[in-house]
């Protein structure tokens, strides 16, 4: 079997479509979190979502956005949140406030995180990736960092297939990744996207230019 996994999205409508269009066939597709926030496209990116009937995993800007309240959240991150708020109707808002803080997947084969098993706010970066971190299936995606990474161990597979819509490893492509969960082969992939149609539509939303401008560097 061979799954499509993506994670933070965070509202940026041409970068998902370039992943999606660069994907290549799969068998399925799975989203570790944050579908909403920062950039200006939320509902475009719930929809697509929901069209595709791709099984997600609640975020911490999903949760947010859902319900309001976003305690710790800096002046950007809150700007998002108050934007997508403003965008989303009734049913967009539902959606995300049902999706599970973590779901199985693949025949139970893939567990979906946001941010760590035990913790859905905890950003686990490249150096925490364990074994410990596996409970029997055969492939944990988390998501947070925006940091694509992975490691195969006899006990499974640990990735985070990166950020779609704001990476942050210096690296401005949108980030994803495939698995072949019956060979165990993780292929790690960036797209290209038109970065600079995003940075102007931050501005044009009225949202903060540095949501727009880091992505040009990737951080």
């Amino acid at each position: 079997m061979r799954l499509g996994v993506i994670s933070d999205v965070h509202g940026n409508l041409p970068a998902l479509e370039a992943v999606l269009d660069d994907m290549p066939t799969v068998d399925a597709l799975a989203c570790a979190g944050d579908v909403v926030g920062y950039n200006p496209w939320p509902a475009d990116c719930v929809e697509t979502m929901r069209e595709r009937e791709v099984p997600c995993v609640q975020g911490n800007h999903d949760r947010a956005v859902a319900s309001g309240r976003a305690p710790g959240f800096n002046g950007m991150a809150q700007a998002g949140v108050d934007y997508a708020r403003e965008q989303l109707d009734a049913d967009a808002l539902d959606w995300l406030d049902a999706l599970p803080a973590e779901r199985h997947v693949a025949d139970g084969r893939v567990k979906l995180v946001h941010g760590h098993p035990d913790d859905p706010d905890h950003y686990t970066y490249p150096r925490e990736f364990a074994p410990d971190l596996l409970d029997g299936e055969a492939l944990l995606v988390m998501g947070h960092t925006h940091v694509q990474h992975h490691e195969v161990f006899d006990e499974g597979i640990v990735l985070n297939p990166g950020s779609v819509g704001q990476p942050r490893d210096r690296d401005p492509d949108a980030a994803y990744a495939v698995v072949d969960l019956d060979d165990r082969i993780v292929d790690e992939r960036r797209v290209s996207y038109d970065v600079d149609a995003v940075v102007d539509a931050v501005a044009d939303a009225g949202l903060p230019p540095e949501i727009g401008e880091r992505l040009r560097e990737g951080r």
